[in-house]
């Protein structure tokens, strides 16, 4: 195939992916957006294997591997459950840079093969694309494992700090800069090595001060950082999807970390260079002491529900962990029957990752209108006779605006105390994810409904 089509194709290829965005950017249009994603990305894939122009026994390898991969990645698409999304996109963003940093080296090593010259003479610009490529791809790697592991549960989901974390991270971050010009200059392999090796430390230790309150904005910043490597490899290959491809991940992961911090009233640098979400012991030197609270039933909840003139629901993690969202969708109808006025609320950063609340909802066929974000309804909760609360624990905390100590002081958060009365379905009493205590379950207006969230609201139901 000439170059000329080629290019032609991958422009294409480029403008779906453009179009892909723009359709993700609303639920309504979601589904035509991922199949213009899908559309490019078959047509990416089919030109590079035919620009390969030798069907050796390389090409049956290459699509061997493709179907391997392939059939991993459907099967685990198709088995993962919604509360797991935020750490299968961790994990997938580790393989975007780990695929980034091998094609990097295969670069480096045989030069001749990519056009980049010969080793130990390679193009200079092409030694700065494959060294920014591979470094910002390792970052990716090892940054998105212990993301994962943390979102998974199997590491502490609070921050791990060290001695001088900033200062070792600043002397990385300048060391690989002076290996890459070294390396520039020398061509030296030891070079290029080294700055892999920090660049996989400096993954790890970018990560780990960060707690889990920030890990929403931690997933978005992954994914830009994929996307540049993506894009630095794209250079270094001469491949235009791939320029196309890695710069829209790119800019777009970093939009939606600016984003997600804005709506946490943080600043981006701030939640990069150490985070917040440390447990109550580590933040306050002491438990706090254990407080009454008011528990109650679905029986008590329907007679408030059906009693009200307006309810606002506020999904949040224990919604996902539940699968929940069905059953709220039939409790929803069953109230609107009864002619009470119902909304739901959703925060910016409810749930693990940007737009799970959404997804979730959107997939109960709750319809669009209904759905506001926290800037649009957050006056709404004074004149709200009935707060439901499902799951959302940090995002209603309201320690968020009244307490300066706390680690989440200054987050934006739903005012659900504001309501007359608040249903909050938990299984107990435990801290959400930035591991802090939420004063809304003693406040006189709360009633906890201690139960599965999918059972509770079932019940309610069959109350209604």
């Amino acid at each position: 195939m000439s170059a000329n089509l080629l290019a032609v194709f991958y422009l294409i290829s480029g403008v779906l992916f453009i179009l892909a965005l723009r359709g993700l950017s609303s639920p309504e249009t979601s589904r035509k957006g991922n199949l213009f994603g899908i559309i490019g990305m078959a047509i990416a894939i089919i030109m590079t294997l035919m620009s390969i122009g030798n069907f050796s026994t390389g090409f049956f390898y290459l699509i061997l591997l493709l179907l391997v991969g392939g059939s991993i990645g459907a099967f685990i698409a198709f088995k993962i459950p919604m509360t797991a999304m935020p750490e299968l996109v961790a994990g997938f963003h580790s393989l975007v840079g780990l695929a980034a940093v091998f094609v990097a080296i295969s670069a480096f090593l045989n030069p001749e093969v990519f056009n980049l010259g010969s080793f130990g003479n390679i193009k200079i610009a092409s030694l700065i694309e494959m060294s920014l490529g591979a470094s910002i791809g390792a970052i990716t790697f090892t940054g998105s494992i212990i993301a994962f592991l943390k979102l998974r549960g199997i590491m502490s989901g609070n921050p791990i700090t060290f001695i001088a974390q900033h200062y070792i991270n600043l002397l990385l971050g300048l060391s690989t800069v002076v290996l890459i010009f070294y390396l520039c200059k020398t061509q030296l392999d030891s070079f290029f090595w080294l700055i892999i090796a920090i660049s996989f430390l400096l993954g790890i230790l970018l990560i780990i001060p960060i707690g889990g309150a920030d890990m929403p904005v931690v997933i978005s910043m992954l994914n830009s950082y994929s996307g540049w490597a993506a894009a630095g490899i794209g250079f270094t290959l001469e491949n235009t999807a791939l320029i196309i491809t890695g710069a829209l991940v790119g800019s777009s992961g970093a939009i939606l970390s600016y984003i997600m911090c804005k709506g946490m009233n943080r600043s981006f640098f701030n939640v990069i260079l150490g985070g917040f979400g440390g447990n109550e012991e580590s933040s306050s030197g002491k438990v706090k002491e254990q407080k009454p609270v008011k528990s109650g039933n679905s029986d008590d909840a329907a007679f408030l529900m059906k009693n009200a003139s307006s309810v606002i629901i506020v999904p949040g993690y224990g919604m996902a962990v539940a699968q929940a969202q069905h059953a709220l969708r039939e409790m929803v109808d069953a109230l609107k029957k009864n002619g009470v006025k119902v909304s739901y609320a959703i925060h910016p950063v409810a749930g693990r990752m940007p737009g799970h609340m959404n997804v979730l909802l959107a997939e109960a066929n709750v319809p669009y209108d209904e759905v506001f974000e926290l800037e649009e309804i957050n006056n709404d909760f004074a004149n709200c006779d009935v707060a439901y609360v499902i799951g959302a624990n940090d995002v209603t905390n309201p320690a968020g605006k009244s307490d300066p100590q706390s680690p989440i002081y200054g987050m934006p958060i739903l005012e659900v105390e504001k309501s007359k009365s608040v249903l909050f379905v938990k299984r107990s009493l435990s801290p959400g994810y930035a591991g802090i205590d939420n004063d809304l379950f003693y406040r006189d207006n709360t009633l906890m409904l201690f139960a599965d969230a999918k059972k509770m609201t079932e019940d309610i139901i069959k109350n209604l």
